[in-house]
């Protein structure tokens, strides 16, 4: 008895701490307060709808429950066609640092490739806590919808012309890249495909992708395997190659500062001859920084070993080459080959313009359509680039006689 009256004397804060401790609920603050934090988060969007969700944090755990409010606000992400919105308290349990909360996204059944969508989760009202991190943002990816539409006008071209057969044809009007007649290179090439290009190539959906009947060639501002760009090169090599004949596709270009677009051929041997050997015909060139010009080349190995090229431009009288389709063309016949913008004559080579050089363009050659990023001709983007940047093409035809 006397040692249990001695302990309740000399030692009164004990006793007291003690039933401190003991009691239930949330009413005594914890000695030492946690801070807490909320984390961004991200999700899909698919066309039947998901759940986004929150993260919650402590820095420290506590002894007693810690709560706090949240609400929503719209940003480019507006309730409720994008999301659900809602308010409510978050619980984190005592001696927990952790909980989390879903927010309900709706379905796009369309999936629309868009620019990413954002609404902000706000914190306030804490209890047993200060607030660290008190906002958060919700971005909805739209990005990398499906469906993407643009509008079809500009100058078109028939589908079959006096003398000549339709030997091969891409509408582009599947569901996805045709693999038996394209291929797609990843990667920067050697030197950025030898001219110190910025982008990464992928095989991806996000870069490459068919809609509305259309090929839409995507270069985003994205970092992937150490580069900052990501976009989309396509090739024809060893599944459908040509020599002679008219070849129309039909397309609508991206522009910009830093943004070279081009529809291209090389030689079917370069894998044994090498480059310029090969031979290189460019159908269509456009340096982004002139969106009005776009540029027809033949390029060819000269006697002396070097590289030797001729070619002309096409300016457009008024507008750009990113508002309607162009139909870029190239008429080729034995020892001469032509290029036309709109059945316009933009180029024409001859075997006599390359006089004693050996003249590549009578052996078969393959197609290249790609989107490259920076690169010794375009120079790099500038902060006013506007990203991503799309070319769409319609059509390739190839007519034989």
């Amino acid at each position: 008895m006397r040692k249990r009256q001695l302990a309740f004397l000399f030692s009164p804060m004990l006793f007291i701490a003690e039933i401190s401790c003991s009691k239930n609920g949330d009413s005594t603050p914890p000695a030492v307060v946690p801070a807490i934090s909320i984390s961004d988060a991200s999700s899909d969007r698919t066309t039947t709808g998901s759940v986004m969700h929150f993260t919650l944090s402590l820095n420290k755990t506590t002894t007693v429950p810690v709560s706090v409010d949240y609400s929503l606000t719209d940003g480019t992400a507006k309730s409720p066609t994008d999301y659900a919105a809602a308010t409510g308290t978050i619980t984190i349990p005592e001696n927990q640092a952790v909980a989390s909360f879903d927010v309900q996204i709706k379905g796009d059944p369309t999936d629309t490739r868009k620019s990413n969508l954002q609404f902000t989760v706000n914190l306030n009202n804490p209890k047993n806590a200060t607030i660290a991190v008190s906002s958060a943002k919700g971005t909805i990816i739209t990005e990398n919808g499906s469906n993407f539409t643009t509008d079809n006008t500009g100058y078109t071209t028939p589908t079959n012309y006096p003398g000549y057969t339709l030997a091969w044809s891409d509408e582009f009007s599947a569901n996805s890249l045709d693999l038996t007649s394209w291929n797609q290179e990843t990667g920067n090439g050697t030197n950025g495909w030898g001219n110190n290009e910025l982008e990464f190539y992928t095989s991806s959906t996000r870069n490459c992708f068919l809609s509305n009947g259309n090929l839409i060639i995507e270069a985003r501002k994205e970092p992937t395997n150490g580069f900052n760009y990501t976009s989309s090169r396509i090739t024809t090599e060893n599944k459908r190659t040509f020599a002679f004949g008219r070849i129309d596709i039909r397309a609508k270009l991206p522009v910009g500062k830093g943004i070279w677009p081009a529809l291209w051929m090389l030689g079917s041997n370069i894998g044994s001859v090498g480059w310029p050997a090969s031979g290189e015909t460019d159908i269509m060139e456009l340096i982004g920084t002139y969106p009005s010009r776009v540029y027809s080349t033949m390029h060819w190995k000269a006697t002396n070993g070097n590289h030797a090229s001729q070619g002309s431009e096409f300016n457009l009288p008024s507008g750009d080459f990113s508002q309607q389709f162009h139909v870029y063309s190239l008429v080729w016949l034995q020892d001469t080959i032509q290029c036309l913008l709109d059945d316009q004559l933009v180029f024409r080579l001859t075997k006599s313009d390359v006089g004693a050089a050996n003249y590549p363009f009578n052996a078969a050659q393959f197609f290249i359509f790609n989107v490259a990023v920076g690169g010794n001709w375009p120079g790099p983007p500038d902060g006013n680039t506007p990203f991503p940047q799309r070319m769409f093409v319609d059509y390739v035809r190839v007519f034989q006689h």
